[in-house]
């Protein structure tokens, strides 16, 4: 412990791995292993393709290719910790580090649901007005969308270390996952957490929240234009376009707010089914969405063949 007057910061926290499942460890890093695995082969898979086929250089293809560098970047974050638990039971991790991984992982998190929203723009442009398409979402517009994403995570995020720091925090140390969360870091204080708790649901609801509902509305108004369309070909088209982008958002957004409601709210909720919903909220869309999109998305698959076939 640190000890400065009445503040007290511990040098440490203690992580924990699956409750009740401590001896399988090693058993269970398996799955994980196979997953991050996926993750990271399949997503940079798709940057290389994407990179080597120009005719993938387009809107929907650079979205995609920020939605592959969030996800890795969402795997790198908790892999260390996590397997380092699983395989050799390392469960300490300094306070600093801790800080520095919970605002990486909160940050990548709020950068691949802007991005998920930037890419439900993307299909409604190019559904309800695909003649102004490539006018409106131009290299420079995509290049500009991204840069305010990065921006914004950063900015609205960066508080947040800070009101950690300042708390004093004292008895339990044990975090309830293999990673940092803001909520499990804030709950071990003994100081008042208002401030921390408030800011946090603003930041949560002013980013996350918003985004959740223009990706809602943009398909509203997409479902819009394609019930307008003559065909029912058309419309099975136009709707095939966005099965991966909604299989993406539902795989984020899913566990993402069953975590933060149990967080928030499931003081009764077992320990096992918190430890489950966070691994799934942040190693499962790394590792899916690049099989989503290699599976749904034509070009992509088309392109993947041909340069299999090329290395042949």
């Amino acid at each position: 412990w640190e000890f400065n007057g009445s503040f007290h910061q511990p040098a440490a926290f203690l992580m924990m791995g699956i409750p009740g499942l401590e001896a399988l460890h090693p058993w269970i890093s398996i799955p994980f292993c196979a997953l991050y695995l996926t993750a990271l082969l399949g997503n940079c898979v798709i940057l290389f393709i994407i990179r080597r086929t120009p005719s993938l250089h387009e809107p929907m293809y650079y979205f995609l290719s920020m939605l592959a560098v969030t996800d890795l970047g969402l795997a790198l974050c908790t892999l260390p910790t996590t397997l380092g638990l699983f395989w050799f039971n390392v469960r300490r991790i300094a306070f600093d580090a801790c800080l520095i991984q919970m605002y990486f992982i909160h940050i990548l998190s709020f950068i691949e649901s802007s991005v998920l929203l930037a890419m439900a723009f993307d299909r409604f442009v190019a559904i309800s007005h695909p003649l102004r398409h490539p006018a409106i979402l131009t290299r420079t517009t995509v290049l500009k969308i991204g840069l305010a994403i990065v921006l914004r995570g950063m900015v609205s995020l960066l508080p947040i270390p800070f009101l950690l720091k300042r708390l004093s925090y004292c008895g339990r140390t044990e975090l309830s996952h293999s990673f940092c969360f803001h909520p499990d870091i804030m709950n071990l204080a003994c100081a008042d957490i208002k401030v921390n708790v408030f800011y946090g649901m603003i930041v949560l609801l002013s980013t996350v929240g918003m985004d959740f509902i223009f990706i809602v509305l943009s398909y509203i108004l997409i479902i819009r234009t394609v019930v307008s369309l003559t065909t029912k070909e058309e419309c099975l088209k136009a709707l095939n376009t966005c099965v991966s982008h909604i299989c993406a958002v539902l795989v984020f957004f899913i566990p993402m707010i069953g975590l933060s409601m149990i967080h928030r709210f499931g003081k009764d909720v077992p320990p096992l089914v918190n430890t489950l919903v966070a691994y799934t909220y942040l190693i499962i869309p790394p590792a899916l969405n690049p099989v989503i999109y290699s599976i749904k998305s034509t070009h992509i698959r088309e392109a993947l063949l041909r340069a299999l076939c090329r290395k042949r």
